[in-house]
């Protein structure tokens, strides 16, 4: 319900639960977690809700959107849309209920050219076919097989 009612992309998510309740191990998994591309939800505890939020936008930063979901489907359910930063700030003098916390995934890395094609140029030196090579960088980058491939073969 929490996902549906986020506003954010359902086409692809992850479901993470409960973070760790130690802050070092949350950090830590939240780290794992940066640079994913699905959308994430998690459960928390509205007493550590504050500092997981905080935790989030340092981990995710400040501007990643996100929605907080409360009580959902009962008399006082509340969804608060904005970037983690903001919802921080919000939670930070206590938060009641049951929360779910959705979290959009990393938007793609801007990848270079150059930088891209080296990679490709790798996988090929490593023995992985040039059109494979291609294929698999264009995924990590969001680069065109293409361009990668013919920038590859010019390489050369």
């Amino acid at each position: 319900m929490a996902l549906a009612l986020s506003g954010l992309p359902v086409d692809r998510f992850a479901f993470d639960g409960f973070l760790p309740r130690k802050p070092g191990e949350r950090t830590r998994a939240l780290a794992e977690l940066a640079a994913e591309r699905r959308t994430m939800v998690f459960f928390e505890a509205p007493h550590r809700t504050p500092a997981t939020l905080a935790a989030m936008a340092e981990a995710f930063g400040a501007d990643r959107p996100a929605a907080v979901c409360r009580e959902l489907t009962k008399t006082y359910e509340e969804v608060r849309r904005d970037n983690l930063g903001r919802l921080a700030e919000w939670a930070a003098d206590g938060v009641l209920g049951e929360i779910t916390i959705v979290v959009a995934g990393a938007p793609p890395a801007a990848a270079d050219l150059p930088s891209a094609v080296a990679q490709v140029q790798d996988l090929v030196a490593a023995g992985t076919r040039l059109k494979d090579a291609s294929a698999e960088v264009a995924a990590l980058t969001g680069l065109s097989k293409k361009a990668l491939y013919d920038a590859a073969l010019a390489a050369r």
